[in-house]
């Protein structure tokens, strides 16, 4: 039993000097002084603030052409959401391509586990032209049972302003080009409208989607192995990346070690009393 104590203290020792350290602060990126930036650019950026309450009573119009609020894709579910324009030459449709792709890696089910909304911010776009864009999505994602989970947006130019006002996305659009400059990236909602994890670029990794899914769903979702998962990454809103967290493997692991050697030194006594049992048993 002392053995036992002594190995509890142990533990206690990992969880406090866990408690104890905390991950250093990571100086945010300088970029590009703003008067160095091309005039296309300045004012443009995608900087979701965690946690951040997205506004949803804001109508818009489904790929139906149905009116809708925002507040419909939530309530039970993560949403995934990403900010494009159907009439996009290319960044919007890398950014669609890439979140199909990478949910079509996961086993998790749009309509069943989590709701995908993308929100067109240019205002003159139709239902039609999200009717298009979500057929496209549908054929790349290969299971048609999902279409319910699919929902592609157009709106009014002051709903547009509201939402992407509360991602801190920020585009600007060009008349002579005809054309609009925006960042990209991607969005995870929790059930209640609140942003969870965000992720930058067009490409976006399977094991990040999936733990931000997870993360965002409260534990709702996943498997036990995702939980573990969970454990030992954490996600850094600078990178906007899930990354090994050393210390949670070391202490995962040393208490696993922990609970190894205490249920051996269980196991060998219920032997040595159940011996000792059949021992005296014999000499009567």
């Amino acid at each position: 039993m002392k053995i036992a104590c002594k190995i509890v203290g142990v533990a206690a020792l990992l969880l406090a000097t866990g408690a104890a350290l905390r991950a250093q602060g990571v100086p945010a990126n300088t970029g590009p002084a703003a008067a160095a930036m091309p005039a296309a650019l300045r004012n443009v950026g995608f900087e979701p603030p965690l946690n951040g309450q997205m506004p949803l009573d804001l109508h818009f119009r489904d790929e139906t052409g149905r009116g809708v609020q925002l507040r419909e894709f939530f309530g039970q579910k993560p949403v995934v959401l990403a900010f494009v324009y159907y009439n996009c030459p290319m960044l919007c449709d890398q950014i669609q391509m890439g979140v199909v792709g990478t949910l079509r890696m996961l086993s998790f089910n749009p309509g069943r586990d989590y709701e995908v909304v993308f929100v067109s911010f240019d205002a003159r776009e139709t239902p039609e032209m999200a009717a298009a864009k979500k057929k496209t999505a549908l054929n790349h994602f290969r299971r048609p049972e999902t279409v319910s989970g699919w929902h592609f947006l157009t709106g009014s130019k002051e709903s547009i302003d509201a939402v992407t006002r509360a991602a801190n996305f920020r585009f600007r659009f060009d008349a002579k080009s005809n054309l609009f400059a925006h960042a990209s990236g991607v969005m995870i909602l929790t059930a209640d409208g609140r942003i969870s994890r965000y992720f930058y670029g067009v490409e976006y990794p399977g094991r990040d989607m999936r733990l931000g899914l997870v993360d965002a769903s409260a534990g709702k979702i996943g498997t036990p192995i995702d939980h573990i998962l969970l454990f030992c990454y954490h996600y850094d809103p600078t990178s906007a990346t899930y990354s090994a967290s050393i210390l949670r493997i070391i202490r995962l692991g040393g208490i696993l070690t922990i609970l190894s050697i205490v249920g051996g030194i269980w196991i060998s006594r219920r032997r040595e009393v159940r011996a000792a049992h059949t021992k005296l048993q014999g000499a009567h």
